[in-house]
């Protein structure tokens, strides 16, 4: 079938809304499929090593200037987003479409916009919520009174009731968006990893010698967004608690902007115990997490969204620091390591105790790699592919 993806920010960029993107709609390719993506001018084109035919095509580059790649709001989005309703009206017009798979609020208005504006042509619309839209704008320092922040909240409700059929990212947001729709349920479209990413790697002690990382080190890994709402601070904050603690551990943050985490960086401790690499392209992630020993991922479970790192983290093997939530539960299972409080201190604790301990590292890294297995790429789209059939039986 026809699959047309409606992707309101700069695809391709190196984190994990595009990692999303890029990955359900390259699996189902694979499963036949025939996939557009609708995005904005600026974004790294889908590499040909992909052997890929998804057709990217771009709004026109009338804000040249704007060369925004990191998450964050950014009122020019408005532009870009009523540019991308013209685009993807025309893609729908010409191309015919059977499913229109919007993701993000932005991107499941701009659905319903051309799905009424198209009316009759009877193309059904999938909402695929990644989050919470004003969470993410307060922890972004976008929404500083309250007063928007209800305005923006009654929006993104009404938001959240449009489309066919809704899916999320994760549990905690088919739970809160299934008590908001007034009709039809929530279906949770999980993120994957791609196993296959981890086979074929250099060693890695190779790898280590490369980045310059320190012999017989124990390196605790972030990989991700530098921002906020991915509770880049929780980690920050933990690393000298740790460092003092344990000598031989060493730190590796990997991810963009670096400018956000400036401050920390110039501290001698930080410059001493800390390798920066950034940005991070996403096909380079797998070297990395292999000359890793420790996975980390503080994100605020506040904002709902889904974590495709601690993914990434369970297929390359490795054991993982995480708050102690429901939705990480459900990954992580017994191979994750909680951290109880929100808190610099509790996250020190939990990353300690992996870092004095060679077989728990083990052990529960032998968990999240079996777990792995049961979160692929392939059974995501597979699942995707249901919804939209069952659409289209709806439609005849």
């Amino acid at each position: 079938m026809k699959i047309l993806v409606i992707a309101p920010t700069p695809f391709f960029s190196d984190r994990g809304t595009h990692i999303r993107i890029l990955e359900e709609a390259l699996a189902l390719e694979k499963r036949g499929h025939s996939i557009t993506i609708a995005t904005y001018h600026i974004g790294k084109e889908i590499s040909p090593e992909l052997g890929s035919s998804i057709d990217v095509r771009r709004i026109r580059r009338l804000l040249f200037w704007y060369h925004k790649l990191e998450a964050g709001p950014d009122w020019q989005k408005i532009i870009l987003d009523l540019l991308l309703i013209k685009k993807v009206f025309f893609l729908a017009r010409t191309t015919r479409p059977d499913v229109m798979h919007a993701h993000l609020h932005e991107g499941v208005l701009i659905g319903w916009i051309v799905q009424k504006l198209l009316f009759w042509r009877g193309i059904k619309l999938v909402a695929d919520f990644h989050g919470s839209l004003t969470k993410e704008m307060v922890s972004h320092a976008y929404l500083r009174v309250s007063f928007l922040q209800k305005v923006f909240r009654a929006i993104e409700v009404w938001i959240d009731n449009l489309g066919d059929v809704a899916v999320t990212s994760s549990w905690d947001n088919t739970e809160e968006i299934q008590g908001l729709r007034k009709k039809g349920e929530v279906t949770t479209l999980l993120d994957g990893t791609r196993l296959g990413m981890f086979d074929h790697l250099a060693s890695k002690e190779a790898i280590q010698k490369e980045y310059a990382i320190p012999h017989e080190s124990v390196v605790v890994t972030y990989t991700g967004a530098l921002i906020p709402n991915k509770g880049i601070k929780y980690f920050l904050e933990a690393i000298p608690l740790v460092a003092v603690a344990h000598p031989n551990a060493h730190f590796v943050i990997a991810g963009f902007p670096a400018d956000q985490i400036a401050d920390y960086l110039a501290q001698p401790l930080f410059q001493e115990r800390v390798t920066l690499i950034s940005p991070l392209p996403y096909f380079d992630l797998p070297k990395i997490l292999r000359m890793s020993d420790i996975g980390i991922d503080p994100k605020d479970p506040s904002v709902r969204q889904a974590s495709g790192k601690t993914l990434q983290y369970m297929g390359a093997g490795l054991p993982t620091v995480v708050f102690d939530t429901e939705n990480n539960r459900e990954y992580l299972g017994e191979g994750g390591t909680y951290a109880a409080e929100y808190s610099a201190e509790s996250f020190a604790k939990a990353i300690g105790l992996l870092v004095g301990s060679v077989w728990l590292r083990q052990k529960r890294g032998d968990i999240s790699r079996e777990r792995a297995e049961m979160f692929s790429w392939e059974h995501t789209a597979l699942v995707a592919e249901g919804i939209y059939k069952e659409l289209l039986q709806d439609k005849a």
